[in-house]
């Protein structure tokens, strides 16, 4: 049974999709439902996962926030750049696209930790479960972009990008997921005893 918060949750990630895909409908942007295809296999997997390890409230929104800028990223026009993901924040230095990878791989990082700390029952990770952790995240990410690839493979347009895209996305997961576990393993050295 979810409480009234993890309810609220799910209905902010049910409305977004929802709404996410009939722009997409409107827009005659078919690629961006495979997209929300695999974003209701996300919301599925985080309630099986949440199910069983009760992920944090922060872990919950972080993830349906990272969904809603994925779903923006995709379907919100910007000017020359044509979407949002495209974006570049610092030219030439820094895309949204890429924001939106560290960050949610970091998150991703942290879940990895919530559910790992769930069946072992401490408080903060040590250096080589935080490692793990980060491998873990950053394997989601990798995971992200074999579904990026299978998009190219299975459409005849897409937003996907090449090799370097790729290539950053995956700079982009590393930064996030070895900054969360970095900080989670840190503040268990710096936690009293």
């Amino acid at each position: 049974m979810l409480t009234r918060s993890e309810t609220r949750v799910l209905w902010f990630t049910l409305i977004y999709v929802a709404t996410a895909g009939v722009a997409a409908v409107v827009g005659g942007n078919f690629e961006f439902l495979y997209y929300l295809a695999v974003m209701a296999a996300l919301v599925a997997a985080v309630l099986a996962l949440h199910k069983r390890v009760r992920l944090s409230g922060g872990a919950l929104w972080g993830l349906s926030l990272w969904g809603a800028a994925h779903m923006a990223g995709g379907l919100v026009p910007v000017g020359d750049a044509g979407v949002l993901y495209n974006l570049w924040l610092i030219p030439g230095g820094l895309k949204y696209d890429q924001v939106v990878h560290a960050l949610g791989f970091g998150l991703t990082t942290w879940v990895c930790w919530q559910a790992l700390r769930s069946r072992l029952s401490v408080p903060y990770p040590s250096f080589g479960m935080a490692v793990l952790c980060a491998a873990a995240g950053m394997g989601f990410g990798a995971l992200n972009e074999v579904i990026e690839f299978v998009a190219t493979l299975t459409m005849a347009e897409t937003n996907v990008g090449g090799y370097q895209n790729t290539g950053w996305d995956l700079v982009a997961n590393l930064s996030g997921s070895v900054g969360v576990a970095g900080a989670l393993w840190w503040r268990g050295r710096s936690a009293p005893e």
